[in-house]
């Protein structure tokens, strides 16, 4: 089995906190979900994560005008550049300061960002350069705010830029020194402004502050004075003044993000109470307001099209993209808002379920990394979800209740209870998807479920401890449960008898599987030991001793050492690979162990995170953040909410799902569920961070002539006909999309190389090339030819279609449909041909027999 395991994807989390940025297409959405970042394609509706990690929580991000170059900053202002098209990590920084913006300039020469009570203004790292040591040069470093600066925003020109800040003034600055120009403090507003804009025409300043207020500056003499009160002189004055002042009046609500758009001077405005409002400027005319979210809405942008609005709230985790003319969502996404509990792999692959503490299940697309459907019938945490034949889903939770849902029509269809009201903490489902069973930590028994009727046909005794674990053979021939009670046994639950054999443990079992074939059990149990069990004799093949591989990670809290710490030394969830010979394994602990079973060796470890802003991520505490009152983080140096509406409940009672007191928590580093896909090449971790993708194929598609600026028909037709590289020319005639020079190319390939010339062809350019031999296979003469192309593709690139056929679903058609239209003309021409022959072969006997009939007449006459 291979096990070049690497990270592929994140799932799950689609927003935490920072700011949205779309590219300059406006096509796609970058997404800072805790210290990595997304990337949403809302045209082909996919997504990925890049693979580069923050050591802490992102804070802010930005995206060069020319989409090239990604700069994210985290909260402890550790900045990290990257390639944006290659997803290569280019340098790493520190601004040594809590950067609250940061914003490119529009031509690209510059960043400035807002660090603290001062901004900064650097110079972007050029290509064009020769290759530097330090790339980060200052160009400039900008002071006179009293407080933070909240947001920057730079001019068409990009020659001036204004800033906000908490000292409830905004001002105008220069990037160079310009002849009359001087710094102009705008002040006003009696709350902190959030953000403010220039118009398209660089005449007019527009400010909007928290409080609600929005201010139109001009450059003029002062407005409403008369001649005679004041001298000629004065009166020629010019500086910047408020010529009109307008408000919201959203009941006290406070503006929490603003985005202005100077094409269409249309202004974005998103509040407290989960509000936003489209404003047309500078009449201020109210184009609509909408409510998206149940709590205030941190940040809002505009694509550079003006079309699409993108909201993100970080409380619920909730990410969307709004069209405003046609009144539609884009994409609409919302995460898991409380601690993921396990999740499922589908039998095809294509998607994964997750369950949550929240009561909700999500269904995931694997390629799209987007969310289909969420059921929200469960009322409180859902503890174990379990997959069947014909798409059904099955999922116990702590209201009591089984639940079984129709994955083709999208609705829960049954649900099975108990005679008594119980928490259900583990499931399990026959693989026929007759029966279902789940067990409780407040019985010790095992509760089995008729599907097709619903009713309870039996009650399991006999252990002696909460249920932790159940697990049915995959031919169905027996049920496994493991128990608090140091036990697995293992019941034949089809037979008259129903009898179960205990196989006794050292510890408590906190999870039992059975390995693909049927034939072998694996146990965890709470010192931390792998157990591995021949299910027929009942006899003991190996076991491995985990403590110190998934041992890791010290919490802020801790009194003890990583080291000595016993609740990171045991494995809460365990997962068999598809081929049954490697096991998963992990717990409350930052690493994912992979085990050989024969062995018991481990294979490889992986690491979930290396985030500081949760528990458990580093080995070592730093003793200078140890104080007299203890460690720093655990200090509240906020105290409460300095606004009076951000101390007062205004949820109703009863509304209010799960623990309803507030406090202040840091989250803590675990994996709480592991799943295997059904083909082997990934696997996925339901985890702290999100739902992390691990895969095989996660190779980028690389065009290596994407640099190349030398391409042109005539060196495409020297490196067909005179350097005979032949896979160079069909690149080079693809990047040109000459389809006539793609069908030179394609035709003047020896038949004999072109396996060779597929199997290097990058698979950026596979789609492309199935469409185009399958559009000559219908229209062109060479049948034969366009079947060796065919051919030499599927058996060089067949394991990537089958498992990216989500990719190239329309020219798996297209191939269809040609090879179909070939073998009915192949037929029709068979048939012909036959009966040709056969006339052809009558022939010769005919005019044969015709002579002698001859010969004889004359011989008679």
């Amino acid at each position: 089995m291979k096990v070049g395991f690497n990270f592929s994807n994140l799932l799950g989390t689609v927003y935490c906190s920072g700011n949205l940025v779309f590219t300059p297409d406006g096509n796609s959405l970058l997404s800072p979900v805790g210290n990595k970042v997304t990337c949403f394609d809302l045209v082909n509706n996919k997504s990925f994560t890049f693979g580069f990690e923050h050591r802490k929580n992102i804070a802010r991000i930005a995206l060069s005008p020319q989409g090239t170059l990604l700069l994210s900053v985290d909260e402890d202002g550790r900045a990290i550049l990257t390639n944006f098209v290659r997803r290569t990590v280019l340098h790493h920084f520190n601004f040594k300061s809590v950067v609250h913006d940061l914003q490119f300039s529009p031509d690209g020469t510059n960043f400035a960002v807002a660090a603290g009570r001062k901004t900064e203004v650097w110079r972007t790292p050029s290509y064009n350069e020769e290759r530097e040591f330090a790339p980060f040069i200052k160009h400039r470093e900008y002071t006179g705010h009293y407080d933070s600066v909240n947001s920057i925003t730079w001019s068409g020109d990009s020659r001036f830029f204004l800033t906000t800040s908490k000292d409830l003034t905004a001002r105008v600055w220069s990037l160079n020194p310009t002849e009359g120009f001087v710094p102009t403090a705008l002040s006003s507003h009696k709350d902190s402004v959030v953000g403010a804009w220039f118009s398209k025409d660089q005449e007019k300043i527009y400010t909007c502050s928290r409080d609600g207020t929005l201010c139109e500056w001009q450059y003029t003499t002062k407005p409403g004075q008369e001649s005679e009160e004041e001298d000629a002189e004065e009166k020629r004055i010019e500086r910047w003044y408020v010529v009109h002042r307008n408000y919201f009046l959203q009941n006290n609500a406070k503006v929490k993000c603003a985005a202005f758009h100077k094409e269409l001077n249309l202004l974005v405005v998103g509040f407290s109470t989960g509000v936003f409002g489209l404003y047309e400027l500078p009449e201020f005319n109210m184009i609509h307001t909408l409510s998206i979210s149940q709590n205030g809405i941190d940040f809002v942008t505009i694509n550079a099209s003006g079309e699409w609005l993108a909201f993100g709230a970080s409380k619920l985790g909730q990410l969307l993209v709004w069209e405003w003319q046609s009144e539609s969502y884009v994409i609409k996404q919302q995460g898991h808002y409380d601690a993921m509990n396990t999740l499922a792999y589908s039998s095809d692959g294509q998607r994964i379920v997750t369950a949550a503490d929240d009561g909700r299940i999500k269904v995931w697309d694997a390629t799209s990394g987007f969310c289909i459907v969420t059921f929200t019938e469960h009322t409180s945490g859902v503890t174990a979800i379990q997959f069947s034949v014909r798409n059904l889903l099955f999922s116990a939770s702590l209201d009591g209740s089984v639940r079984a849902w129709d994955l083709i029509r999208y609705r829960n269809f049954k649900t099975f209870t108990a005679p008594s009201r119980l928490q259900f903490s583990c499931l399990a489902v026959d693989g026929s998807g007759e029966i279902v069973c789940a067990g409780s930590l407040d019985s010790f028994d095992i509760h089995l479920w008729n599907v097709q009727t619903g009713q309870l046909l039996e009650r399991l005794s006999g252990h002696e401890g909460p249920i932790s674990s159940l697990s049915f053979a995959p031919d169905g021939s027996s049920l496994v449960s493991g128990s608090w009670d140091r036990t697995v046994r293992v019941w034949s639950i089809f037979t008259r008898t129903q009898t179960s054999e205990p196989l006794p443990q050292q510890a408590d079992v906190l999870a039992v599987i059975h390995r693909p074939d049927s034939k072998q059990l694996t146990a965890s149990t709470l010192d931390g030991q792998l157990t591995f069990w021949e299910i027929e004799t009942a006899e003991q093949l190996g076991h491995v001793d985990g403590k110190k591989d998934i041992s890791g990670g010290r919490k802020v809290s801790d009194r003890r050492t990583a080291a000595s710490n016993p609740a990171t030394k045991h494995f809460t969830t365990i997962a068999y690979s598809a081929d049954g010979t490697c096991v998963l394994a992990a717990g409350n602990s930052k690493y994912i162990c992979l085990y050989d079973v024969a062995t018991g060796s481990l294979v490889k470890k992986f690491t979930v995170s290396v985030n500081l802003s949760l528990d458990g991520t580093q080995e070592f505490l730093n003793s200078k953040n140890l104080t007299e009152a203890g460690p720093m983080e655990l200090i509240d140096d906020q105290g409460e909410a300095s606004d009076l509406e951000d101390r007062i409940d205004r949820t109703l009672p009863g509304a209010t799902r799960g623990d309803m007191s507030s406090r202040k928590v840091r989250p803590e580093i675990r994996v709480t569920g592991l799943s295997f896909s059904p083909t082997g090449r990934s696997f996925a971790a339901a985890t702290t961070e999100g739902l992390m993708i691990y895969s095989l194929d996660n190779t980028l598609m690389f065009d290596p002539f994407d640099l190349d600026v030398d391409i042109t028909p005539a060196t495409t037709l020297h490196a067909l006909n005179v350097e005979k590289d032949y896979l160079k020319a069909l690149v080079m005639a693809f990047r040109l999309n000459e389809k006539y020079l793609i069908h030179q190319v394609y035709e003047s390939i020896p038949a004999d190389d072109v396996p060779l010339v597929v199997g290097g062809l990058p698979r950026v350019y596979l789609s492309r090339l199935l469409r185009f031999v399958t559009g000559f296979i219908e229209e062109g003469p060479h049948m034969e030819f366009g079947l060796v192309w065919v051919e030499a593709i599927f058996e060089s690139h067949g394991r990537w279609v089958k498992e990216n056929r989500a990719e190239v679903e329309a020219e798996m058609r297209r191939v269809i449909r040609a090879l179909k239209k070939v073998q009915n003309e192949v037929a029709a021409l068979g048939d012909e041909n036959g009966y040709t022959l056969d006339y052809l072969l009558s022939q010769p006997a005919t005019q044969k027999k015709r002579q002698e009939l001859d010969e004889g007449f004359l011989v008679a006459s």
